[in-house]
């Protein structure tokens, strides 16, 4: 997720590893706001952080932003469940889609082809497992696909206005899409989310752990980006 601002690095470890590492340092269980759909997620930051820390020295890993449902994401997804005629037969592009939440929301919801898009190779592991503890069939894409043009109907972008420059890069990019392509952002109120060219769809009081967030709960709103 926040890779994009940086190069990505070669992971050496091989898929069976990957996997083995989301087994032993996750559990099944439902986001609060979207509890139809399962994940393998970390119910304890700091031991999966530092696990995978270790492993970021050693095998060029990224830090486990794929382990957790971050607020834009549940938010987005809950929306795409409420709302499936926004998505039903059409081709959606999560991007920055870390454990896969909204990609599978949408396939859930009847996409007629749901990719999700992230870097890191654990994230695409993780895609993949949590896809198939839900019966949902989805395609991973695993490329920067920043700046380049896209042909799915449909762009999802979850909790991705954190840091300043990748912010200033995404939004760039969005704003171009959405001439042609309808966007669709979730934003918990971080500090580089966009005030203005914005329509408003709905608003969610998403729970949160006091261990990620600074707050217990986290206001977040689903907007459809404008060019």
């Amino acid at each position: 997720m926040r890779i994009y601002c940086r190069s990505f690095l070669v992971v050496t470890l091989t898929e069976e590893q990957r996997q083995k590492f989301i087994h032993q340092h996750t559990v099944i269980a439902s986001p609060t706001l979207v509890p139809e759909i399962k994940l393998h997620l970390a119910t304890e930051v700091t031991p999966l952080w530092q696990a995978n820390e270790t492993l970021l020295q050693a095998k060029n890993l990224d830090p486990p932003y794929w382990a957790f449902a971050w607020p834009g994401g549940q938010a987005m997804a809950r929306y795409v469940l409420d709302h499936r005629e926004t998505v039903r037969g059409k081709s959606v592009f999560d991007f920055g889609a870390g454990s896969g939440l909204g990609t599978i929301a949408a396939a859930l919801a009847g996409a007629a082809i749901s990719t999700g898009n992230d870097l890191d190779l654990l994230a695409g592991t993780a895609m993949a497992m949590n896809a198939k503890l839900n019966n949902a069939t989805i395609l991973l894409d695993q490329q920067n696909r920043l700046n380049q043009t896209m042909e799915a109907d449909i762009i999802l972008v979850g909790d991705m206005c954190y840091e300043r420059g990748a912010a200033e890069m995404i939004l760039k990019w969005l704003r171009r899409l959405a001439r042609d392509h309808y966007v669709l952002l979730a934003d918990p109120g971080r500090k580089y989310a966009p005030t203005d060219g914005l329509t408003e769809l709905t608003r969610y009081d998403v729970p949160t752990s006091l261990e990620l967030e600074d707050r217990s709960m986290r206001p977040t709103t689903v907007w459809q980006l404008l060019a």
